[in-house]
């Protein structure tokens, strides 16, 4: 008989530590292609409804950094499903009948439906009509936002679960809509989805800002500069509006992830002040050096001048998460979003001043911003991540019953080549991207440079990386 290993703390640290790892990883390409695939939609739209070529030239240009960026997306979203049987085995023997059938959903309809019309999409400028092509396109574009849909439902539902009833150590679906459309799954649903899009503008702002301080001037580089800060303008602010509905909605059924976040120990009648800064210690149950801002929590939190937040001394501490992490997380996620808003907000006033291709020290900023989406992005996610611990699913399953009966070591070896691995593979992606954006869609003055057609091969076609190359 097998010898059964058992599993100790250092292995559930670790398995956490690892999944965060390749969850960071992955979530930034899968939030890349959502943005891009809509943003690539548009962009033939234009091109069909106008003619002018450089929206040509830039659906195409844009098409090679997308199809790295799902390639990448595909391969670390399947690390993460072994991870799911290798590292986290109790948690799905226990909630398998729930989160197996909504990732299959995302199988079924997204996958199949991206995976049929990419080829399409990437390859096919010279096989089919202009309308097929387009209808590949949008489809693909609406795969991701289908992808988006079943994966926050399952995500979703560990917050917030409803719709199910346990039984031999299952749980069980007794109400699949409830399950779905879980509490949290709107909001989370809006603000992940929005979260996509600004990662892309961000990066089209940042690359359109690059080659406007190159000193191009071409219709292709002054309309991806233009339609990325109009999106921001106008997605940015609708961001915070959503992030405030989904803090509404976690104070509601998260309290202790909302106390935590704000660094609040002591319930305070009469009006709770905000945390502006400070440093939250966890074992003297206090947030020290911390500069307050009277009643500002309450009027954030519950949107009244002396509305209650509970503390985290109301909790258990085996309930508590850890503030000292998700503290600063959520003040890095707002403090750029915020700046994103300044940002999107200045270069609308720039442009009626008639300057925004001509302002160098606004294009600088805006290259720097870049990656300001994606920081946000991960940050984000620890924060909602992290605060729901120490459950898997809040309420129900807690973290340290999810974890398989691993040893610390095999843990830490099988980490160790993950990092290894992924700054290899995806850190030659990540490059790759960037020589993209740094060679630019086209050439000053040329027509665009339409695809080849692609030279005979095997009945295995070609992958979705090989659209990338020339």
């Amino acid at each position: 008989m097998a010898k059964v290993i058992s599993m100790d703390g250092n292995a559930l640290d670790l398995s956490r530590l690892q999944f965060a790892f390749t969850v960071s990883f992955h979530i930034m390409f899968p939030a890349l292609s959502i943005g891009l695939a809509s943003y690539l939609a548009v962009l033939e739209g234009c091109y069909l409804k106008t003619g002018k070529p450089h929206y040509k030239e830039l659906c195409i240009y844009w098409s090679r950094i997308f199809a790295v960026g799902f390639g990448m997306g595909v391969v670390s979203g399947v690390v993460m499903a072994y991870e799911f049987g290798t590292n986290w085995s109790g948690f799905s023997k226990f909630a398998g009948p729930i989160t197996g059938p909504l990732l299959t959903y995302e199988v079924m309809t997204a996958f199949f439906l991206e995976a049929g019309f990419l080829g399409i999409m990437l390859f096919g400028w010279q096989k089919v009509g202009p309308k097929a092509h387009f209808a590949a396109t949008v489809l693909v574009a609406v795969g991701t936002l289908i992808s988006t849909f079943w994966i926050l439902a399952s995500n979703s539902w560990m917050q917030t679960p409803q719709g199910y009833s346990i039984e031999n150590g299952h749980v069980l679906p007794v109400d699949w809509f409830s399950v779905i459309f879980n509490p949290s799954f709107p909001y989370r649903l809006a603000h992940m989805t929005m979260a996509a899009f600004i990662v892309a503008a961000l990066i089209v702002a940042a690359t359109g800002g690059w080659h406007l301080l190159r000193g191009r001037r071409d219709p292709s580089v002054k309309t991806m500069y233009s339609m990325s800060l109009w999106l921001l303008l106008f997605l940015a602010p609708l961001q915070a509006f959503v992030g405030d509905q989904h803090g509404l909605n976690t104070r509601r059924y998260q309290p202790a992830k909302i106390a935590a976040i704000e660094g609040l120990w002591e319930t305070e009648k009469g009006g709770t002040a905000l945390n502006l800064i400070g440093f939250p210690d966890m074992q003297a149950e206090e947030t020290r050096y911390a500069i307050k801002i009277p009643h500002l929590g309450s009027l954030i939190l519950t949107h009244s001048w002396d509305g209650e937040i509970r503390g985290l001394k109301e909790f258990p501490k085996e309930d508590r998460p850890n503030s000292s992490l998700i503290f600063w997380t959520f003040r890095i996620m707002a403090g750029l979003g915020v700046l994103t808003i300044l940002i999107a907000i200045a270069g609308f006033l720039l442009r009626n001043r008639g300057r925004l291709f001509e302002f160098r020290p606004y294009q600088w900023l805006t290259v720097f911003m870049g990656p300001a989406g994606i920081v946000a992005l991960i940050a984000g996610w620890i924060t909602t991540e992290a605060g729901r611990q120490p459950w898997v699913v809040y309420g129900v399953l807690r973290t340290k019953d999810a974890v398989s009966p691993v040893i610390a070591q095999s843990v830490g070896v099988s980490l160790l080549v993950f990092v290894m691995v992924y700054f290899l593979v995806f850190g030659t992606g990540i490059y790759y991207i960037l020589r993209l954006i740094h060679a630019g869609p086209g050439h000053p003055g040329h027509a665009p440079p339409l695809p080849q057609p692609a030279e005979p091969v095997e009945a295995g076609g070609r992958r979705p990386l090989a659209a990338a190359t020339d």
